[in-house]
């Protein structure tokens, strides 16, 4: 590794940091769009089989992504965007937030829309929260957000609005709202796609702004995340699909895409689009027990394969200088903090220390990104939920190789530095999963060698992951361990509490704070 460029880009971060990219009179608007389970391969320019022509035209004209990571889950990408930190900074390196558990991401934390606000931000949203609602202090309008619709937990019905969860300690299983305007339950919207509402009610919002403030939208879909619901006019493209997971999930992509469409009219409409700054971003790899695709990648959601990581993104926006590029760049869903904030003239230093990079001039100007690094995860708690068909989840290692390695191989991890991954303990479902609409595509031509404690690959040679290189480049196995062994001694312990009976919204309450 060059130390010198190293430490050159560090200092070049931070001053891109601390020092605002553009005066007060030239703050764009910014629009952060976040779909949910959007899949490499469910995205018209990675698969001509979906259509999404607002997404592609979009990215056409802006900056596409295509070395960019988010986290193999909801909850954690999400609390990833808002901090600029990694998971081990935060606590919450471990699964999803549930609906009874009583966390949230720590109050301690200084979130991106407090940061726009004190830019001189309008701060919206609208849709999934999923960062924790036990107490009314988690809830968006207390972390930043002057305007919010939207609901508060994971995966939902598309048209009931109802979430169903077990309360702990009860064989009970139960449906109740979980749609807020602001703090208040919003429950006359039975019977309206969310996709559709969500859409319309940013609409709203850009309609409705505060002319003299600068807007930042964050733009958070239920789309395309299970249950597999959509109106029967957006599956019309796809009677050629006989997957039935498949054809629904594609005309979930094509409804959002719909409303990605007209959101981006209506900063238009209102004079707004020459001075706005859209991005947009997956949470995490396609699930492929719900008609997600990340094919050519391996593996899907939950796993550290880069299908649960490698993420779709681009930017779109009249301000870039390089529109129409495809950028290479590594950059992780932690830079977008520090981006936006850079972008809006504002600063950084009320945060804790950030593992996110200003990462504009790589994407405007097609500058060399500053991270060099990035820490995809460690968790000791890990446990992959939905395993591959009929194989085992678990790798087994005797104690004297844990010991003879420093870190402990065993553990659920991974790491990317310039061009190499490292991966230990079992990273989640090895497949490859071809596309569900495919009949001439055989999984034989994929190896299925033994999982290893220690995997290395080169990413950008192989990106697919066919080729473990392990014992060909024992000087870059050690020199990642070591890395994870420095990572892992500076995380803080796992915020993961038992779930909370008193969570029970009731037979005829909705889901929120009850702490």
């Amino acid at each position: 590794m060059d130390r010198t460029r190293t430490v050159s880009r560090f200092f070049i971060s931070v001053f891109l940091i601390s020092f605002p990219a553009v005066s007060a009179a030239e703050q764009p608007n910014i629009v952060f769009v976040l779909a949910d389970d959007l899949g490499w391969n469910d995205v018209g320019y990675h698969n001509p089989d979906m259509k999404t022509p607002n997404l592609d035209k979009l990215s056409a004209n802006g900056v596409r992504l295509e070395n960019y990571y988010v986290q193999p889950l909801c909850t954690p990408s999400r609390n990833q965007l808002m901090t600029g930190r990694y998971q081990i900074h935060t606590g919450m390196q471990h699964q999803i937030i549930w609906p009874c558990q009583p966390y949230c991401v720590p109050l301690g934390e200084k979130l991106l829309p407090e940061l726009m606000k004190e830019a001189g931000y309008s701060t919206y949203m609208v849709g999934k929260w999923h960062l924790g609602m036990y107490k009314r202090e988690c809830l968006p309008t207390r972390r930043g957000f002057d305007r919010y619709f939207g609901y508060l937990t994971g995966s939902e019905d598309y048209y009931t609005h109802e979430h169903c969860a077990q309360i702990p300690g009860e064989k009970l299983t139960r449906c109740a709202l979980d749609l807020r305007d602001g703090e208040e339950v919003a429950s006359n919207y039975t019977g309206v796609y969310s996709t559709h509402l969500f859409s319309q009610k940013a609409i709203e919002m850009v309609a409705q702004r505060a002319p003299a403030k600068p807007l930042f939208l964050f733009m958070s879909f239920q789309s395309v995340h299970s249950p597999l619901q959509v109106p029967e006019r957006y599956l019309d493209p796809y009677s050629s699909i006989q997957d039935h997971n498949r054809k629904l999930y594609a005309g979930m992509v094509s409804a959002m895409d719909e409303a990605v469409g007209n959101i981006t009219q209506a900063f238009k409409e209102n004079g707004l689009w020459d001075n706005t700054v859209l991005i947009f971003s997956t949470d995490n790899g396609g699930q492929t027990l719900f008609g997600g695709n990340n094919w050519p990648l391996r593996g899907r959601k939950w796993s550290l394969w880069e299908g649960g990581i490698r993420g779709v993104g681009f930017v779109s926006s009249p301000l870039l200088e390089r529109p129409g590029s495809v950028s290479r760049e590594l950059i992780h869903i932690s830079d977008w903090l520090p981006t936006l904030v850079g972008l809006a003239g504002g600063s950084t230093r009320g945060t804790k220390p950030l593992d996110g990079f200003n990462v504009w001039n790589a994407i405007s100007k097609g500058f060399a990104s500053p991270r060099l690094e990035l820490l995809h995860n460690i968790d000791p708690l890990y446990e992959d939920i939905a395993p591959c068909p009929g194989k085992s989840p678990q790798l087994t290692l005797a104690e004297e190789v844990r010991a003879k390695l420093g870190f402990n191989v065993s553990i659920h991890a991974a790491i990317r530095s310039s061009n190499w991954k490292l991966l230990t303990g079992y990273p989640g479902c090895d497949l490859w999963f071809p596309p569900p609409a495919s009949n001439d595509l055989d999984f034989e031509r994929y190896p299925w060698d033994p999982l290893k404690p220690v995997m290395l690959f080169d990413i950008e040679n192989d990106p697919e992951e066919k080729h473990e290189v392990s014992n060909d480049f024992p000087n870059i196995v050690d020199y990642l361990l070591s890395r994870l062994q420095q990572y892992q001694s500076g995380s803080v312990p796992i915020i993961y509490p038992d779930a909370d009976p008193k969570c029970d919204p009731g037979p005829d309450g909705a889901w929120g704070p009850w702490a």
